[in-house]
């Protein structure tokens, strides 16, 4: 199946998971898609990630496990909500002075700058801006 945006693929699949209760996702592996599991995964949203071989052994595949807060029935996702923002049709791009923040800073926004993929407190600390990915709180 051809998907025109992979990225917000991947945050759709793991928005799904959590309404569903799911313990982990699996979506097709990028670079960047890894870049951004790492930072989700750095920040405490999923639990962790790995990627794998594919079945057929062509595609690898990013294994995210996710996280969750409380006990069996008071269960809730630590992951309130995912946004993508920048989109193929609309890229969005900030300067280093205005990399948004995300609900006062409880949130996270994605960066994807000359100098990596990273979060936006970490592009504003090295002073670069970049394409906000997504943002996630």
């Amino acid at each position: 199946m051809s998907v025109n945006d992979p990225i917000a693929d991947m945050l759709t699949r793991i928005r799904n998971a959590i309404m569903a209760g799911h313990p982990m996702v699996a979506v097709p592996s990028s670079k960047l898609k890894v870049a951004i599991a790492k930072i989700l995964h750095e920040e405490g949203y999923v639990s962790n990630y790995e990627v794998v071989e594919g079945k057929d052994g062509t595609q690898k595949v990013l294994r995210i496990q996710l996280k969750y807060v409380g006990e069996r029935r008071n269960r809730r996702p630590v992951i309130s909500g995912l946004e993508r923002v920048s989109r193929p049709g609309r890229r969005v791009y900030t300067g280093k002075g205005e990399i948004p923040w995300v609900l006062a800073g409880l949130g996270v926004s994605i960066l994807s700058t000359p100098k990596g993929v990273m979060t936006g407190k970490r592009a504003r600390q090295l002073g670069v801006g970049g394409e906000v990915i997504c943002k996630v709180w």
